[in-house]
């Protein structure tokens, strides 16, 4: 299917690995040039040389999220090198444990700034060109949103303002004829994920229990199925889908978890 990205320039956060690193390689394979912002400049520089070998225009950009200067820098070094950005793929986060017991005001205003504040001021430094090409944004979000989990009020909160932000913008931009969309995973296969499971004293079995309460295949989700979707929002084959809230996740979220 011709999705209409051929030369298009997306920003993808957290494009280093995980979800982020499938997006990209996804947004290439349609012949797209993701632009990968990380503070992990070594895995960037090693998945944008791999791609630039496949053939495909890209650009890393080493940048903490956290911190304003660093967002507006990583927008202008696109705009320097690709005069344009068509989509903002908003993504990089960390579920970070910061609970109501174990967590304490200061860190909880510092789980939105590392989940949250990225995601407004990357889309604010991008409008401008956004408007432009009439582009899009998508937020990745998490099901911690609508389901919770416990022991993490700071990921939870900052994902449900992802949530609220998602249809607020939609409202916003419309008049531009910019869409914006997001994508909700549940269980995703993922390297931190992986670190995360580790921790239990019985990785395995955790991992067996999980796997069990998600009702299609009982199975973990994969990066590229969430990339899949993510692409196709950004195509004009969506252009006509805006303040949506996507669920990738196996009927995890609003399936009865009991179906065998």
């Amino acid at each position: 299917m011709e999705l209409g990205l051929q030369g298009k320039v997306i920003v993808v956060t957290g494009g280093a690995s995980g979800i982020g690193k499938a997006v990209g390689i996804t947004f290439a394979q349609e012949g797209a040039r993701p632009v990968i912002v990380d503070k992990n400049d070594t895995d960037g520089k090693l998945l944008t040389t791999e791609l630039r070998n496949a053939g495909c225009e890209c650009l890393c950009v080493r940048a903490n999220l956290e911190q304003e200067r660093d967002c507006h820098r990583a927008i202008q070094r696109t705009l320097e090198v690709f005069g344009r950005i068509d989509c903002l793929v908003n993504n990089a986060g960390v579920n970070d444990g910061v609970g109501l017991e174990r967590g304490n005001p200061n860190k909880f205003m510092r789980s939105q700034q590392r989940n949250l504040f990225h995601y407004y001021a990357m889309a604010h430094f991008a409008l401008n060109s956004l408007k432009k090409t009439k582009g899009t944004i998508i937020n990745i979000a998490s099901k911690t949103a609508i389901t919770g989990q416990g022991g993490t009020s700071g990921y939870a909160a900052s994902k449900g303002g992802q949530l609220a932000l998602t249809r607020e913008w939609a409202v916003e931009l419309m008049m531009y004829g910019i869409r914006v969309n997001a994508v909700v995973p549940a269980e995703v296969s993922t390297p931190l994920y992986e670190r995360w499971i580790q921790k239990f004293p019985n990785p395995e079995k955790r991992l067996k229990e999980i796997k069990k309460r998600i009702p299609l295949g009982h199975r973990m989700t994969t990066p590229e199925e969430i990339a899949a979707a993510v692409v196709f929002l950004a195509s004009d084959k969506a252009s006509h889908i805006t303040g949506q809230h996507m669920f990738v996740d196996g009927g995890y979220t609003h399936l009865d978890r009991a179906l065998e």
